[in-house]
């Protein structure tokens, strides 16, 4: 079984802890989360919508993820209220370890474009983590979000 039908066994309600790596700060700061995934038009989408806070202010966001099986790989696009406001970011990439991987870019102007991961690893059926990467125009990782949720 690959990271799509992991995560598709993932479909339910979760809640745990996020980590955001504040670039304002430069600090760590944790929030509780909430999550749901859902099977969309009869399976063959995911959509995982999530809720954190930011200085006690609720966030939210949501990822709706399809794999394009005569190309292979993965597709997903990306809102939510903290990082992309009133944009969207579509990412692309596949199946990684176990895990569901996909990159997406954004604009840093006046400089180059940076890259954005979001990974997605489901620990048997009770154990979902999403960890989100920065991407410099060197293609330097910088750790940007942590979350670990429990199946509730």
């Amino acid at each position: 079984m690959g990271a799509i039908e992991d995560l598709a066994a993932c479909v339910g309600t979760w809640q745990g802890t996020n980590r955001l790596h504040d670039p304002n700060t430069g600090r760590p700061e944790d929030s509780e989360c909430t999550a749901s995934m859902h099977a969309v038009l009869g399976g063959l989408f995911l959509r995982f919508d999530y809720g954190w806070a930011y200085q006690g202010k609720p966030q939210e966001g949501s990822l709706l993820i399809g794999r394009q099986t005569l190309v292979g790989n993965v597709r997903a696009c990306w809102i939510d209220t903290w990082h992309m406001g009133d944009q969207f970011m579509l990412l692309g990439g596949g199946e990684v370890g176990g895990k569901l991987s996909v990159v997406g870019t954004y604009p840093a102007p006046p400089g180059p474009d940076w890259g954005w991961r979001i990974e997605l690893q489901p620990e048997g059926d009770r154990r979902l983590h999403l960890t989100m990467m920065n991407i410099t125009p060197d293609g330097e990782e910088q750790p940007a979000v942590a979350t670990t949720l429990d199946r509730r």
